[in-house]
């Protein structure tokens, strides 16, 4: 996997605080979610690269993922 970029992003503190509560209630981390936002505008205006590497599925993985859960 590509080593991610870090960038430095000045926010007005109310769309800070908007974003970490929209975030919090889709149980993300405030980067998690401007990511998915910016990934979601991308592909809407036909501007996702291709090849892009999916963007991680949230939560915690399952014990045995090869498992169905009726077992």
């Amino acid at each position: 996997m590509a080593e991610r970029k870090s960038v430095l992003l000045r926010l007005d503190p109310a769309v800070h605080d908007a974003l970490t509560r929209w975030a919090n209630d889709e149980l993300r981390s405030t980067n998690a979610q401007i990511e998915f936002l910016l990934r979601r505008a991308l592909a809407e205006a036909g501007r996702l690269p291709t090849g892009t590497a999916a963007q991680p599925k949230r939560g915690r993985p399952r014990k045995n993922a090869g498992e169905s859960r009726d077992e």
